[in-house]
């Protein structure tokens, strides 16, 4: 007679029953938490920066022009009535380039233009603005560049007859539209009073 075996299954005890429920549970937990929308990464955060308000006083040069001109810009003359404006407190230079009107001003016009329109490579966008002041013979442009340009702001403005003058923005610094935006448009407000006080000495 053949002996008969029995399986024998093991009966856990009922710490060992708690302790896998609550195993299944936590997993059960972790499982529907992961279930969620990915997350994003946080976008580029930069500092806010808050500027004075701006006191403006004549450009004392011997120029053939004049305007008036944020106080904090440390004034840099240069040759052929060139003239740098430069912000300390932003690590920025307005370039001022002025040339005599001798029957050029199509050439002149073209120049500067042609020096904006190069930007288009690397900028989203160029928007214009035009000017003008009869009273004080004053005809111009403001071209504002959006995106990772060289420059951000360039302008002309010439009286048609004797004198150009051209004017970039530059920032000493990688372009990075997003971080120097505050600073550009605080600057902006100080090249648009530029345009309006500027007025030719011949």
């Amino acid at each position: 007679m053949k002996k008969r075996y029995k399986l024998l299954i093991h009966q856990p005890t009922q710490t060992k029953m708690l302790l896998k429920n609550a195993v299944v549970r936590v997993g059960a937990l972790l499982l529907l938490l992961s279930c969620g929308d990915s997350p994003l990464p946080k976008p580029s955060s930069y500092m806010r920066l808050d500027y004075p308000n701006a006191e403006y006083k004549v450009l004392e040069t011997k120029s053939p022009y004049q305007f008036e001109h944020a106080g904090r810009a440390v004034i840099i003359q240069k040759k052929n009535d060139w003239v740098d404006l430069y912000y300390p407190d932003m690590k920025a230079t307005l370039v001022l380039t002025y040339r005599p009107v001798k029957e050029n001003l199509r050439a002149l016009f073209v120049d500067a233009e042609k020096l904006t329109f190069k930007h288009m490579i690397k900028a989203d966008d160029i928007q214009s603005l035009p000017y003008e002041n009869p009273v004080s013979k004053v005809y111009g442009r403001v071209f504002e560049v959006f995106g990772n340009a060289a420059t951000q702001i360039q302008f002309h403005a010439t009286d048609s007859t004797n004198n150009f003058l051209t004017g970039a923005l530059y920032f000493y610094a990688k372009p990075n539209y997003d971080s120097i935006l505050p600073a550009v448009q605080h600057l902006k407000k100080d090249i648009v009073h530029l345009m309006e006080t500027l007025e030719w000495k011949n």
